[in-house]
């Protein structure tokens, strides 16, 4: 039987920039259904699958995960031939793209930040390589070569020294025993208050929701439980994270498989998630806790499942108490539970998963490539 074909895992870097593009990005672009692709496939997740998923044939989805598997992010933007010959040489841009990355202060610029008005100027006054090109074929060259203006952001890296053992459990647990596999985590904090979203209405009439400045409802947490092979979520709203409520979850989780055959439970680092409580009835029930590492909650499979959560109940509201919310929240399991395939579930799955999965680049993180 021929290899499953699988998108190789993902470094913090390659995982942040995917989810951010599902995130943010148009989802009938091009990178964005190719970012899907191949965040799906990272996962586990089957090509027959992918394909129902993002509306495309299979053989498109394996050319998309052998592409990427080959060149890496690059196989997010396909080569488009025809037009003029190049008037720029591949020297010269490579010389753009240096002067381009390079603060002008170390160029002996006085200003901390090219503008397009400027790099052009600099380009075809330097002495030592000359190039003239103008502002808008600038900027293309630029976008090219995946350089954008940004703000400058802080970053975190996992520190975890058992990073790696870590990912290759969850890893060999979801593909190998996905219906004795669960996920378990905390989605919160929950407030009353208006939440902005999205709904059908009139041109310029859009729905409005009141503002609110006295919010003393105070805040709870929905507990929620993904079974892996039954794709059923469920869960129930508390007050606080604590060690007794994660045992409760714990609980409904050993459950729902009653038999006394192992069973592994996906959740993050969260000190209430592996109180010594915990870890001796998990041991003395069969049960397996499997650990994301610090800092890469993404690699946790219900991440995914909160987006519709977040999606479908929370945005466009405006819930008058917590009682009203949990409710709401209940509502919706008992119907995503009955329609778990359907399209919107699906989509607002995908959305998710890209988002969660691109807050570290570096998805399953198999060593990055040492430099030449």
């Amino acid at each position: 039987m021929a290899e499953r074909v699988r998108a190789r895992r993902l470094t913090d870097q390659e995982g942040q920039k995917l989810q951010q593009l599902v995130r943010r990005g148009r989802h009938e672009s091009v990178r964005v259904r190719r970012a899907l692709i191949i965040m799906a496939s990272a996962s586990g997740t089957t090509v027959p699958a992918i394909a129902h998923l993002v509306a495309a044939h299979e053989d498109t989805v394996r050319d998309v995960i052998h592409a990427f598997n080959d060149k890496g992010l690059a196989a997010l933007d396909p080569q488009w031939a025809g037009g003029r010959p190049r008037l720029i040489s591949d020297d010269q841009r490579t010389f753009i793209i240096a002067t381009a990355t390079t603060r002008p202060l170390t160029l002996g610029c006085p200003f901390t930040h090219w503008s397009l008005r400027k790099l052009t100027d600099y380009l075809a006054r330097n002495r030592i390589k000359t190039v003239k090109v103008g502002r808008e074929r600038l900027r293309q060259i630029l976008h090219e070569h995946h350089i954008s203006f940004q703000r400058t952001r802080t970053w975190k890296e996992s520190t975890d020294p058992d990073k790696e053992c870590k990912l290759d459990r969850i890893e060999h647990v979801t593909s190998h025993f996905p219906h004795r596999c669960f996920a378990f985590d905390q989605f919160g904090p929950l407030s009353i208050r208006p939440c902005h979203g999205s709904s059908w209405a009139g041109e310029k009439k859009p729905d409005r929701l009141p503002a609110t400045y006295h919010r003393t409802h105070g805040i709870r947490y929905f507990h929620g439980c993904y079974s892996l092979g039954d794709d059923q979520l469920w869960g129930v709203t508390r007050r606080r994270k604590g060690g007794d409520h994660s045992l409760s979850a714990l609980k409904s989780i050993r459950a729902a498989r009653p038999d006394s055959a192992p069973i592994y439970v996906i959740m993050d680092n969260l000190s209430a998630n592996k109180t010594p409580t915990i870890r001796t009835w998990a041991q003395r029930n069969n049960v397996e806790l499997c650990l994301t590492p610090t800092s890469a909650s993404w690699a946790n499979p219900i991440e995914a499942q909160f987006g519709p959560l977040r999606n479908f109940v929370m945005a466009g509201s405006n819930h008058p108490n917590h009682t009203v919310l949990a409710q709401r929240l209940q509502s919706y399991l008992r119907w995503r539970n009955l329609n778990a395939r359907h399209p919107d579930v699906l989509a607002a799955q995908r959305r998710e998963r890209a988002k969660v999965r691109s807050e570290r680049q570096q998805r399953w993180g198999r060593p990055r490539p040492k430099a030449a």
